[in-house]
């Protein structure tokens, strides 16, 4: 740790901040990540199959409140990798921490009452339910309430009151009374997420989100997702690197089964390694 970190650190307890003035810009983040405790914290994760290594010594933290973003060209082991952090998939070997707790072992039912939500696994959409009694069926299941699919849980203002609310956040205000399968591909993508909100999750992992939507539809999801930032954390793999340089805090590289870099969006951009493996460029020593 340099001087000048170590003398902000020495003053965390001075407000106003006289033991570290004018300190440069540089240092503000550095002493956040010295700070802030990961949520998520994946440590030396493999898959094998056979002598094919999917995912190969992946080790990467995601703070709270951050939108981390992991590209990669196909079969680098995006999808792998967010099957063993869901609990999907099993590890071979290496941890995975989350708020604090070794959760590698553990089911997916248990991650997802722990706060680690990916969107599929918690419940498939019902195609003849309507997107309100879908996300009403997600507040009823976390609420350990028993299940009335005779009555839909039409009835219960109880459930439908944060359903809506939920479906009006997602963008989908006005669809509430549609049958699922009768809402578009976006539209389905944004109940998708809806579903997911249902749980309160800590963490929420979004597997292309984008992929298959109308410009009109990416525009709407990539609005929802910037207005979550911040107040939920998120773990997003994503082939629009339009959306992900304009929403990820910070991006991983994914090649081969390995992360080859992680970084803030401009620093990936600018990252030779990166550059040559993702993004078909030459080097030049």
């Amino acid at each position: 740790m340099d001087r000048a970190l170590a003398d902000c650190v020495r003053a965390a307890a001075d407000p106003d901040g006289f033991l570290c003035p004018q300190r440069p810009d540089r240092t503000v983040p550095r002493l956040r990540e010295a700070l802030v405790k990961p949520l998520l914290s994946v440590q030396q994760l493999s898959k094998s199959y056979g002598a094919l290594k999917v995912t190969n010594d992946i080790s990467f933290d995601i703070a709270e409140g951050e939108l981390f973003a992991i590209i990669g060209p196909n079969g680098a082991g995006k999808t792998t990798l967010i099957h063993q952090l869901s609990g999907m998939l099993s590890a071979d070997s290496g941890q995975i921490l989350f708020n604090g707790v070794d959760v590698t072992q553990q089911s997916m039912p248990d991650r997802v009452k722990a706060g680690l939500a990916r969107s599929f696994q918690i419940t498939s959409i019902l195609p003849r339910f309507t997107a309100l009694e879908n996300v009403a069926t997600a507040i009823q299941a976390r609420r350990h309430s028993s299940f009335r699919f005779f009555d839909r849980v039409a009835n219960d203002e109880g459930l439908n009151e944060p359903a809506r609310a939920i479906l009006n956040e997602v963008g989908l205000d006005g669809r509430h009374h549609v049958p699922a399968d009768s809402l578009s591909h976006g539209e389905k993508r944004q109940l998708e997420v809806a579903i997911a909100l249902a749980t309160q999750p800590k963490l929420l992992l979004l597997d292309e989100p984008l992929a298959g939507t109308s410009h009109d539809e990416s525009r709407n999801i990539t609005n929802l997702l910037r207005a979550l930032k911040g107040r939920i954390t998120i773990a997003l793999i994503e082939h629009d690197m339009e959306a992900v340089f304009a929403l990820a805090d910070r991006v991983g590289v994914l090649v081969y089964g390995r992360m080859i870099a992680a970084g803030a969006p401009a620093d990936i951009r600018a990252n030779a390694e990166v550059r040559a493996a993702y993004l078909g460029e030459e080097t030049h020593a």
